[in-house]
């Protein structure tokens, strides 16, 4: 057993922060679209790249970023992440228009790519295994918290300030983790090893060309960057399993508890991509909710959560983590099928039963999936470990919004009267933005319709996540 430091529970505080700043930053970024889209004059394809750079960049940059932390520290990658991540945050704040926000995005991108992958790796060398499930835990608390709490403040920063509060709120939170860093957490590192710059420029190439492939596949395949991809991936795997010093411990899928919850946690996020994109327009453009509200209205999602993560963490060690996750999916499911009937007449009821059923299924089974596949990991892999479940869920996410963004675009064209304007078949805040009350209602009606598809699509990635974890994963995974 692992010797126990005695600041682990302070360490475990100063992890939940740069966490925290980074769920915070994605989830009020969603409540943001429409003032932003308003005041900057920002085209759908602007707010798809607002959204998308960010994830191209990061999901990039992660397995290098895990590796760095394993052999330069992982605190030290960390504060650098957060610094990086506070700077572009500011820059992104008094963006005067799309292409400084991009740019913005993009260098948050970076530092998120390497906040994300020390947080979960120190917190496994910092906590022993009768421990770790309990940090776990905690760690996804906050991070419900900021999931759901992001919406609500961003919200409030909108209605009190303007949308580039949003990202201002993001510099004090980076600083304060920065401080706390460096006051109580200890340096670690793994075995010093032959670096691989090899492997580095080949999963880079390969992901970011993945992540490019996938974000434009709504406007048609992109051949040239799919071979990028498969070459470089192809021969990223190739590299890695004949080199003496890989980079990624690519064994690491042959264990069933790591490749299962791995897997089946992409397949969540692919469900999960579009939701809130989805949901806060719903909101605020077919039900007339201001931001504040939008954000007030995933209250239930996040109540239920904390609520299922605290019995989760109970159960997880008296019934495994697979029953958990099994049944933590399959509510989740039942919560986006319950979504997609929803119309422009619902109200806020259907949505608030919906977002709790989604929240207890979180709960449960999203801290099992991650405590599950955490405890494979060796601790002198744990940074580039961490990193690479990050990057296949990052694929999905991205894969998801992709998917879903399309689905929401062509069936909201293709339900909107023929005889409408073009700026109002391609988007419904073009078209609320018109005046007229018939296209209006022809636009509510059109993207509520959308939106039920993009949801069943994401109700049936979530039940194939938990027939994938069911299929997969041992009966009785290993305690953490």
């Amino acid at each position: 057993m692992q010797a126990r430091d005695s600041r682990r529970w302070l360490i475990l505080v100063v992890l939940c922060l740069s966490t925290l700043v980074l769920v915070i930053d994605n989830m009020v970024l969603s409540v943001a679209i429409p003032p932003l889209t308003a005041d900057l004059g920002a085209s759908a394809q602007d707010i798809q790249w607002i959204l998308d750079s960010y994830i191209l960049v990061f999901a990039g940059l992660l397995l290098t970023a895990g590796s760095l932390s394993d052999r330069f520290g992982r605190r030290r990658v960390m504060v650098i992440g957060l610094a990086l991540f506070g700077v572009a945050s500011l820059a992104a704040a008094y963006a005067a228009d799309p292409v400084t926000l991009i740019a913005a995005r993009t260098v948050m991108g970076i530092g998120g790519a390497l906040i994300m992958p020390s947080t979960l790796s120190i917190l496994i060398t910092v906590f022993d295994e009768q421990e770790r499930r309990k940090a776990m835990a905690a760690w996804s608390a906050v991070a419900m918290l900021g999931l759901v709490g992001g919406p609500v403040l961003g919200g409030a920063l909108i209605a009190w300030f303007w949308w580039g509060a949003v990202f201002l709120i993001n510099v004090p939170i980076a600083v304060l983790a920065i401080v706390a860093s460096l006051v109580l957490m200890p340096e670690s590192k793994g075995p010093q090893t032959r670096p691989d710059p090899i492997g580095a420029v080949l999963s880079v190439a390969g992901m970011s060309a993945l992540v490019w492939t996938i974000i434009e596949l709504p406007h048609g395949l992109s051949v040239p960057a799919l071979a990028v991809a498969v070459v470089a991936l192809a021969g990223f795997v190739v590299w890695e399993l004949r080199t003496p010093h890989p980079m990624v411990p690519l064994r690491l899928f042959r264990n069933r508890t790591f490749s299962g919850g791995s897997f089946s946690l992409t397949l969540v996020q692919i469900g999960n991509g579009g939701l809130l994109l989805v949901l806060t327009q719903y909101l605020q453009y077919v039900l007339g909710y201001t931001p504040t509200e939008s954000g007030l209205a995933f209250i239930p999602m996040a109540v239920a959560s904390l609520a299922c993560n605290t019995l989760g963490a109970t159960l997880g060690a008296r019934i495994g983590n697979r029953r958990l996750i099994v049944t933590g999916f399959a509510v989740s499911a039942t919560g986006f099928a319950l979504l997609s009937t929803l119309d422009a007449s619902s109200g806020l009821a259907t949505a608030a039963v919906s977002l709790l059923l989604m929240g207890a299924g979180g709960g449960l089974a999203m801290p099992a999936a991650v405590s599950a596949l955490m405890g494979t990991i060796p601790a002198e892999h744990a940074g580039v470990g961490s990193a690479l479940n990050d990057t296949i869920q990052q694929a999905g996410a991205a894969l998801g919004i992709a998917v879903l963004g399309s689905v929401l675009a062509s069936a909201y064209t293709a339900a909107m009267p023929a005889t409408a304007p073009a700026a109002a078949r391609l988007s419904i805040g073009s078209a609320l933005g018109l005046g007229d009350a018939g296209i209006a209602a022809a636009a509510r009606d059109a993207f509520t319709t959308a939106m039920s598809s993009a949801f069943l699509i994401s109700a049936a990635g979530v039940v194939a996540a938990a027939v994938l974890a069911l299929l997969v994963m041992p009966k009785k995974t290993a305690s953490i």
